[in-house]
């Protein structure tokens, strides 16, 4: 590396550097390459409500006879989910670790090819312990992908907009939701498609759209702040100055100065011991933090989406075959949320929209558990009111992504998402089955209000302790919000 001011970063010492990246990412404006970053990462989580959203609207038909498959609907909806909650935990860690380890770009290309991949030879299924494999193969390469984009979006996006960005992004999740479920009602028709045909060509949808995402996604770049850390500071200042130049020919104006540099020992890479040592000793308020959010959340969607079909068909005589138009209405209320609220989580500020997304989804939950309870709701106001919560839940459940991904140090980054992604998951996975199925279908009233005032308190509770321990990360460097292990300030920073 040179002593050009203009390139940011000039050699301290053997091993060290002092780098104006950082600050020179979060200066930029947006322009036509974030949207790029946006597109080819963050269009992922469609591919996830999709996936999931597909294969629960067409478990009753692969498993009728002529499907192509000798499968009952239990064994999709329980083993093969199962399987595929275990393929997301264990890929997020096991691709969380490669993340830190050897870069965004790479795992990102990874991990979309070992989705498609797995998605394509679901869709190929002859027999059932093919179709449990690959389910699980599916949920392997999701997992991977929320670990290694998370932490890239992240590192690319500038701060001032990182919070509604990252929101959006993870609320798309239910734009695939919709289109799931509406494309599900085609696919499965049986006058335009065969039997054995309609559903595999539903997951066929995932492989189309994954790889137009994966074209996209071989622009995007590595992450500049991985690679000044990991001794690749000149590729960080050309790929950066690279920008500047392309923002600046955009906007036809010279961009400001940065404000601040940094400067870090360069490493390759930290053991497991040294990341939970850094989550859980050096910032223990955190990951509490982390660990509340996810799951409150967790347990409060269950609440409502593990039963929402077998409520409305039991409850309001809603046909079974109507129910993914509900579901379409409720997805749609998902992605608002985000979508709206986005913007205040930068300008309002992380704590008091954290807390407040979180208690006020709670209460919302209380108030609808009361109006069933009493026998005064409709399918229609049911929805309504189900849309209401998830409007505002939906939008702390993206800040919790939010949140694990900005307030750990840079090297641990990946795996702290891997981390609580993967707990979240399992909390969901195992809490979806073992409590609120039972619930939800027992077609007795006080079981389902009983379900719904759970979810509604383990959501408060998350909802408060984010009022006392929620970090006010809007508008501040990653770098700011903790300290880089390799900073040769180390331990200078805030331990909350």
């Amino acid at each position: 590396m040179t002593a050009d001011s203009s390139s940011g970063s000039v050699p301290a010492s053997s091993g060290t550097v002092t780098t104006a990246v950082p600050a020179r990412l979060d200066r930029l404006p947006w322009s036509r390459w974030h949207w790029m970053i946006v597109i080819g990462l963050g269009t992922v989580w469609i591919l996830d409500g999709l996936e999931v959203t597909i294969v629960g609207n067409v478990a009753g038909r692969i498993a009728e006879d002529g499907s192509g498959l000798d499968i009952s609907s239990a064994q999709i909806t329980g083993l093969a989910a199962a399987l595929y909650v275990a393929g997301a935990c264990s890929g997020a860690l096991f691709f969380g670790w490669l993340t830190d380890r050897y870069g965004r770009k790479k795992l990102f290309m990874v991990t979309l090819v070992v989705y498609l991949a797995a998605t394509a030879l679901t869709a190929l299924s002859f027999e059932s312990w093919w179709f449990f494999l690959f389910r699980f193969l599916t949920g392997f390469g999701i997992g991977g992908e929320y670990a290694a984009i998370n932490s890239a979006i992240d590192e690319l996006i500038p701060s001032k907009y990182r919070g509604r960005v990252d929101l959006i992004i993870n609320g798309s999740y239910w734009l695939g939701a919709i289109g799931g479920a509406l494309l599900s009602i085609v696919m499965l028709d049986t006058d335009i498609f065969p039997k054995d045909l309609g559903w595999r060509l539903s997951f066929g949808l995932g492989v189309v759209l994954g790889l137009v995402i994966l074209l996209v996604r071989r622009h995007v770049p590595e992450s500049p702040r991985w690679q000044y850390i990991h001794g690749q500071g000149d590729k960080a200042d050309t790929l950066v100055s690279s920008v500047e130049a392309e923002i600046e020919q955009e906007r036809g104006e010279k961009l400001p100065p940065p404000a601040g540099e940094i400067t870090i020992h360069q490493r390759k890479s930290i053991g497991f011991g040294l990341i939970a040592k850094t989550v859980f000793r050096r910032y223990p308020r955190r990951a509490v933090l982390g660990l509340s959010l996810f799951i409150g959340q967790a347990f409060l969607y269950n609440a409502i989406t593990f039963g929402f079909g077998t409520i409305l068909i039991t409850f309001f005589d809603v046909p079974t075959g109507s129910t993914g138009y509900y579901f379409a209405v409720i997805a749609a209320g998902n992605f608002m949320g985000p979508l709206l609220l986005g913007k205040l989580f930068d300008t309002v500020g992380r704590r008091i929209m954290i807390s407040g997304t979180y208690l006020l989804s709670g209460i919302l939950l209380f108030g609808t558990a009361w109006l069933f309870d009493r026998g005064s709701l409709t399918a229609s106001t049911m929805t309504a009111c189900w849309c209401v919560v998830l409007f505002f839940a939906s939008a702390g459940a993206s800040s919790a992504y939010l949140t694990v991904s900005e307030i750990f140090p840079m090297e641990t980054r990946a795996m702290a998402i891997a981390f609580f992604y993967a707990l979240g998951t399992a909390a969901g996975g195992i809490s979806g089955p073992l409590l609120f199925a039972d619930l939800t279908e027992s077609g007795v009233v006080g079981d389902t209000v009983l379900a719904f005032q759970v979810g509604a308190g383990l959501m408060c509770a998350a909802g408060l302790v984010a009022a006392f321990l929620a970090v006010k990360a809007e508008r501040r460097s990653l770098e700011d919000i903790a300290e880089p292990l390799s900073s040769v300030t180390e331990g200078s920073g805030a331990t909350r």
